[in-house]
Formats: structure tokens, C-alpha cells, sequence
């Protein structure tokens, strides 16, 4: 059933069963099963092993440990510690209430969030775990919630990297590009450069997240998390399982500073960016540029160095304090704890991920927009729409990158070339999209893990905005495509966001 239509049918049952039931582990587990099953035509054992292969490969591939997974594992689990560390040393209340006294509208507390994600724009995992590290004491203590705070992460950290040539996606995609557009005389760099406007999701993503942080609109299901949060100063609900939450595990330090939250997070970033550039020029060869830093730099391992740093630090300070080796024992194993769920989604949004990739869902559908006769003015449209059902059932926009990329770069250097910088765009930003919909996208995972925030509500929650940008996308890639032109195609779909959100605001305020 490998590369037919039947490879879709793991993906989209997962995917409806996570809408249905709001079970993320359970869909997930039947996804995989289903999965399994189909790449060896029912046979029930060589399911199971396919199964199990898969689950091992996650730790071990090729005979050997699979380092980047269990480094990023690793980093979930000392975020959970150091988590824990700033709550119970009473860094975060100190911060807290450090920040209500400088930022005292709530309107100006959501828009920190994006902010700063658009200032930590050098990795989509360490922004959305940094970002909301940073942004959780004060969102908190103005009762915006959890989900809405993941979504003001989510839709900063893609978007911002994935049009940033400094960042890790920046340099894997001139990386790519660089040998798809031979035919245009453009250099890598210069291609790259030139895709940005044309990456009218990203760019819209970013739009709508400020719009949404100023004018306070809620859609869909995040006006239930807010009304409730406003109203009851819950910022998740009551009976939500939340990973990294532990506001009534500990009660907080009484000589908790506001240092005792920045000094860990400071330790964290400088840690982590300072290893990414050793480890990415380490293994650039002779020519070592910014560029090739960030193409060759080793993210997950400097996240694990970062963490280990920043639970020293924190460790250190905890105990500095006064505070008994016990309870500082009891910090540990109860990050650990919190983290775990997050953990649980990964692995099998990883699994699913490695089956689907086996089932070659993505070839297929790549397949379709190959063989599809269609007029070349819709295909920035096509490779936009076909780019986003991709990343939304793989749960990866890299690996949509490498598969679409060549393929709409082959399909415009034969049905008009003049096409392809705004068709290579679409991919992006096409991928970006589903990615910004997939329960199984890692980056959503970490955005809600980074929040605090319950995985399926951020997913819920996310939907109606990334919707909306799409839909805009959507009438923008077309009008390039009949009129070849970029202002026209982007300020249709801003204005057309903007008006969106306008109409939004106004029906807000009248509730």
C-alpha cells in the first residue's frame, strides 16, 4: 500500500480521531497501529515488529545511539527541572511581580509573547521553549490563557525562522534551494532572499498574531480559555492535563528574586546559542560564515547543553537560599514528572511520523501535483495547498521542504520559470501552515509544552488563525499567479487579514 492512495488513510483517521475524541495518546496509538498494519498488509505480528522498530529506532538507529532524539528528550526533561526550580525557589512569583508593575495593561502583556519571539528567531524549539519560559509569570498574572499563549508562540517561531536566512531553517532552505534554481542565474542567498515576500503565510501569521495581541481577538474555541480565564483567573482548565505545570506542586520561596527566574533562562540562552555557533563552525570545514554556522550547527545537542547549564545555575541558586537537599531532590524528580506527558506526544507523534514516512504519503501526494495537468498559473495555489496537507499529515515541514521543493522547482522550470521563486514560497509557506495544524508537528508540541499549555487546546485553539491566514494565502497565490505580480498578491492577502481581524474584534466586543 506503500506510495497509493491507501497511505493517506493512517493520517487522516489519527487526524479525525484527535478532533473527535481530544485523546491525542490514544489517536496517536491507533494512528501508529493502523499504520503499521497497512505497510504489511494485516498481518498482525509483522505489524507488531514493525511497531516495535520503529519505537526502538527512536533511541537506537543503525546500531548506534540515536543522539539527536535522546538530546532533545534529555533537554524536555532538564526544562521540566529547571521549571521546577524557578517555581520553587519563587523566581517566577518575584518575576511576576516584578513585570505587573511595568506592564499593567493586558494588551501590553500579549504582546510581549510575540515580541519576543520575533527577537529569538535563530531556532523554531528554542524559541518556543524560551519564549515561553520568559512570557508564562506575566500572561499568567493578567489571566491571558495557556492556549492562547501557545498560540502567540507557535505562530512567532515558524513564521519568523522560516524567513530569517540567520536561523537554523534559514540555512538548511539556501541549503536546498541553492541547487533548484540553477536555471534562474540566482544565487542561493539571492533566491532565498527573494522567496520572503512571497511567503505569504509566514508574513500574514505574524500580522494576525500582533493584530490579535492588540484588538484582544478570540475566535472559535479560544474565546471559551479566555472568557474563563478572565473570568475565574484559571489559565488552564481545572481538569487539563498540562505538561511542565507546577503551580500547585510547590509553594514558591519567600526569598524568591526576580533573579533567581532571568539568571537561569539568561544562562539557557547564552549556553545554547554559544554552543550553536562552536558546534556549527566546528563543522563547517575550511569556510566558516554565518551562514555555514547555522546550516551545520547541531541544534538539539546545544539545547541539552543549555539545559544542563541552566539547571546548574538554578540548582545552585535554589540551594543558595537555604533550602534543604531533600526538598531540592523532591524539584527534580517532580520537573521530571511534568514533563512527561509532553514527552509521551513526542515519541509517538515520532512514530506516527517514521510510519507515515515508510507508507510514503508524502511521495503520493507529491505524485499528484506532478501528474496533475494544471494550468501553471494555479500552481503557486496548488503547491500551497498540496505543501500544507502534506506537513499537516507527515507532522514535519522539513521533510515536506525536501520533498516539494524539487519537485515545484522541476514542474515551473518546465511550465513557466518566471513562477518559480513565488512557487519554491509556497512551499514554505504551505508548509508552515500544516505544520501550524498537525497535532503531530513537533514544533506544536513544544510550543504547547513552552506554554504550559494543553496540547489539544493549543491545537484547537490554533486552527481558526492559521485558517484564516491560509485563506488569505490562498487568494494572494492565485492573483500572483494570473497577474505574476507580488504587491498585488501580498497586499490582498494583508488587507484581507486585516478586515478579517477587524470584523473579529468588532464581534468580540459586542459579546
Amino acid at each position: 500500500m506503500e506510495g497509493t492512495i491507501y497511505s493517506i488513510i493512517p493520517a487522516i483517521m489519527m487526524l479525525i480521531l484527535v478532533l473527535l475524541t481530544r485523546k491525542v495518546l490514544l489517536s496517536l496509538g491507533i494512528g501508529i497501529v493502523i499504520g503499521a498494519l497497512f505497510i504489511h498488509d494485516f498481518k498482525v505480528l509483522e505489524g507488531l515488529k514493525e511497531i516495535w522498530a520503529v519505537f526502538f529506532g527512536i533511541f537506537i538507529s543503525e546500531g548506534a545511539l540515536n543522539t539527536g532524539d535522546l538530546q532533545l528528550i534529555g533537554f524536555l526533561l532538564l526544562l521540566g527541572i529547571m521549571t521546577a526550580f524557578l517555581q520553587a525557589s519563587g523566581g517566577s512569583r518575584a518575576f511576576g511581580d516584578w513585570m505587573i508593575s511595568r506592564i499593567k495593561t493586558r494588551r501590553s502583556a500579549q504582546l510581549m509573547a510575540p515580541i519576543l519571539g520575533i527577537i529569538i528567531f535563530i531556532d523554531d524549539y528554542f524559541n518556543a521553549l524560551a519564549v515561553g519560559q520568559i512570557a508564562r509569570p506575566l500572561t499568567d498574572r493578567h489571566n491571558i490563557s495557556r492556549a492562547k499563549l501557545a498560540y502567540f508562540i507557535d505562530s512567532t517561531s515558524a513564521p519568523v525562522t522560516v524567513i530569517s536566512p540567520i536561523s537554523s531553517w534559514g540555512a538548511y532552505l539556501i541549503g536546498l534551494v541553492g541547487g533548484l534554481v540553477v536555471m534562474t542565474d540566482l544565487q542561493p542567498l539571492e533566491a532565498f532572499v527573494k522567496m520572503i515576500p512571497y511567503n505569504l503565510y509566514a508574513i500574514g501569521a505574524l500580522l494576525l498574531v500582533f493584530l490579535v495581541a492588540i484588538f484582544n481577538i478570540n475566535i472559535g474555541p479560544m474565546r471559551k480559555h479566555e472568557t474563563h480565564a478572565e473570568r475565574t483567573g484559571e489559565v488552564i482548565p481545572s481538569d487539563a492535563k498540562v505538561p511542565g505545570d507546577l503551580s500547585s506542586t510547590f509553594k514558591p520561596s519567600e526569598r524568591g528574586k526576580v533573579f533567581h527566574l532571568l539568571v537561569p533562562i539568561v544562562v539557557l540562552l547564552i549556553a545554547t546559542v554559544v554552543s550553536m555557533v562552536i558546534t556549527g563552525a566546528n563543522a563547517s570545514g575550511d569556510t566558516v560564515t554565518i551562514l555555514s554556522i547555522f546550516e551545520n550547527t547541531n541544534v538539539n545537542f546545544s539545547l541539552f547543553v543549555g539545559g544542563i547549564a541552566s539547571v546548574v545555575v538554578a540548582f545552585i541558586m535554589y540551594i543558595a537560599q537555604g533550602t534543604n537537599h531533600a526538598t531540592s531532590g523532591q524539584v527534580f524528580v517532580e520537573g521530571i514528572k511534568a514533563m512527561l506527558p509532553a514527552i509521551y506526544i513526542l515519541l509517538l507523534a515520532w512514530m506516527i511520523g517514521s510510519i507515515i514516512s515508510t507508507l510514503q504519503t508524502g511521495e503520493y501526494l507529491a505524485h499528484l501535483v506532478e501528474s496533475a495537468n494544471i494550468s501553471s498559473n494555479l500552481l503557486p495555489f496548488i503547491f500551497f495547498i498540496f505543501s500544507g496537507f502534506m506537513a499537516l499529515a507527515t507532522g514535519t515541514s522539513w521533510g515536506t521542504f525536501g520533498i516539494m521543493l524539487p519537485i515545484a522547482a522541476e514542474v515551473m522550470a518546465i511550465a513557466d520559470v518566471t513562477l518559480i521563486i513565488p512557487s519554491l514560497a509556497a512551499v514554505l509557506a504551505g508548509a508552515v501552515f500544516g505544520d501550524h495544524v498537525s497535532p503531530i508537528s513537533d514544533t506544536t508540541v513544544l510550543s504547547s509544552t513552552g506554554a504550559g499549555s494543553n496540547h489539544i487546546d493549543h491545537v484547537m485553539t490554533q486552527i481558526p488563525y492559521a485558517i484564516i491566514v491560509a485563506i488569505a494565502s490562498s487568494i494572494g497565490y492565485i492573483l500572483i499567479g494570473l497577474t505574476n505580480q507580488l504587491i498585488i498578491g501580498l497586499l490582498v492577502t494583508l488587507v484581507l487579514i486585516v478586515i478579517i481581524a477587524i470584523i473579529f474584534s468588532a464581534l468580540t466586543k459586542q459579546k
